[in-house]
Protein backbone atom coordinates (compact mmCIF):
# COMPACT_ATOMS: atom_id res chain seq x y z
CA UNK A 1 0.00 0.00 0.00
CA UNK A 2 2.93 2.29 0.73
CA UNK A 3 4.29 1.32 -2.74
CA UNK A 4 1.19 2.91 -4.15
CA UNK A 5 0.76 5.69 -2.16
CA UNK A 6 4.26 6.50 -3.43
CA UNK A 7 3.68 5.98 -7.06
CA UNK A 8 0.52 7.91 -6.81
CA UNK A 9 1.90 10.65 -5.31
CA UNK A 10 4.96 10.77 -8.03
CA UNK A 11 1.88 10.87 -10.61
CA UNK A 12 0.58 13.88 -9.23
CA UNK A 13 4.05 15.32 -8.79
CA UNK A 14 4.86 14.91 -11.76
CA UNK A 15 1.37 15.99 -13.64
CA UNK A 16 0.02 18.56 -11.28
CA UNK A 17 -2.17 20.76 -12.53
CA UNK A 18 -0.94 23.77 -10.51
CA UNK A 19 2.22 24.75 -8.79
CA UNK A 20 0.75 24.25 -5.20
CA UNK A 21 -0.91 20.60 -6.03
CA UNK A 22 2.98 19.55 -6.97
CA UNK A 23 4.30 21.26 -3.42
CA UNK A 24 1.44 19.00 -1.98
CA UNK A 25 2.39 16.09 -3.73
CA UNK A 26 5.95 16.34 -3.20
CA UNK A 27 5.20 17.20 0.42
CA UNK A 28 3.35 13.77 0.19
CA UNK A 29 5.73 11.88 -1.11
CA UNK A 30 7.86 12.63 1.66
CA UNK A 31 5.86 11.50 4.34
CA UNK A 32 5.55 8.10 2.12
CA UNK A 33 9.20 7.97 1.97
CA UNK A 34 9.16 8.10 5.38
CA UNK A 35 6.67 5.36 6.34
CA UNK A 36 8.25 3.36 3.77
CA UNK A 37 11.57 3.23 5.73
CA UNK A 38 10.24 3.23 9.06
CA UNK A 39 8.39 -0.16 8.12
CA UNK A 40 11.70 -1.55 6.00
CA UNK A 41 13.76 -0.87 9.43
CA UNK A 42 11.36 -2.50 11.19
CA UNK A 43 11.57 -5.53 8.94
CA UNK A 44 15.06 -5.49 9.31
CA UNK A 45 15.56 -4.67 12.58
CA UNK A 46 18.39 -2.12 11.94
CA UNK A 47 18.15 1.40 13.27
CA UNK A 48 20.10 2.91 10.41
CA UNK A 49 16.71 3.66 8.67
CA UNK A 50 14.90 5.23 10.83
CA UNK A 51 17.69 7.65 11.17
CA UNK A 52 17.40 7.90 7.49
CA UNK A 53 13.68 8.71 7.90
CA UNK A 54 14.66 11.61 10.30
CA UNK A 55 16.76 12.87 8.22
CA UNK A 56 13.97 12.96 5.65
CA UNK A 57 11.73 14.21 7.70
CA UNK A 58 13.82 17.10 8.61
CA UNK A 59 14.77 17.98 5.10
CA UNK A 60 11.36 17.62 3.90
CA UNK A 61 10.20 20.11 6.38
CA UNK A 62 12.96 22.82 5.21
CA UNK A 63 12.05 21.97 1.67
CA UNK A 64 8.17 22.77 1.42
CA UNK A 65 8.91 25.62 3.57
CA UNK A 66 10.82 27.21 1.31
CA UNK A 67 9.08 26.12 -1.80
CA UNK A 68 6.26 27.52 0.05
CA UNK A 69 8.07 30.81 0.69
CA UNK A 70 9.19 30.97 -3.13
CA UNK A 71 5.36 30.51 -4.41
CA UNK A 72 4.28 33.11 -2.66
CA UNK A 73 6.54 35.73 -2.24
CA UNK A 74 8.99 35.17 -4.90
CA UNK A 75 12.28 35.10 -2.98
CA UNK A 76 13.24 32.77 -0.30
CA UNK A 77 15.41 34.51 1.84
CA UNK A 78 13.62 37.65 4.08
Amino acid sequence: MVGIALLLSLYRLLRGPSVPDRILALDTLYVNTIAALILFGMQLRSVVYFEAALVIAMLGFVGTVMLSKYVLRRDIVE
